[in-house]
């Protein structure tokens, strides 16, 4: 069964649902030590306000039954790198495995090469992150690079990968 979902700008109600999902070792196992655990209202806070704060919109929440359910992102890059911008995402347990993220990313992908000045973007999943390498190789992602153990994370090194879609 499809799941219906929406990609829209997070808003300040949106609070609650993000802490409840957020708040989950399952998920900040696999994101940046910017994204904490425990995840608390503060934390929730302090990211609706840099997400809402762009235009256009960089960050969109994953809608799903009325609900922040997930938060997906397009991050432009600056310098020599300024025609590329990097992918991230992350989805609440419950939605695991139902093709949410990778109808997600599709979209986001179209919106990035419309909104922005990019002609390549390209996401960072960690190398044990499964889930999330065959969800952008369903978006027409590419492998481009494989770096060993260069993610430092919970005390333990994992892999990088490094996947890309261009325009």
């Amino acid at each position: 069964m499809e799941i219906p979902f929406t990609l829209r700008p997070f808003q300040k109600i949106d609070l609650d649902d993000l802490v409840n999902f957020a708040n989950n070792p399952n998920i900040a196992k696999f994101m940046t030590d910017q994204f904490p655990h425990p995840y608390q209202k503060e934390h929730g806070q302090a990211f609706i306000e840099y997400a809402t704060k762009y235009n256009p919109i960089h960050i969109f929440a994953i809608d799903i039954y009325g609900k922040a359910s997930g938060g997906i992102g397009i991050h432009p890059q600056t310098d020599i790198q300024s025609k590329n911008a990097e992918l991230g995402y992350w989805l609440a347990e419950p939605f695991w495995g139902k093709g949410i993220i990778t109808e997600a990313i599709r979209k986001m992908v179209d919106y990035g090469f419309q909104a922005f000045d990019i002609n390549r973007i390209f996401a960072r999943p960690f190398g044990s992150n499964k889930g999330s390498q065959k969800a952008l190789e369903k978006a027409g992602f590419i492998l481009e690079g494989y770096y060993s153990k260069t993610i430092f994370k919970n005390g333990d090194f994992d892999d990088e990968l490094i996947f890309a879609k261009r325009k």
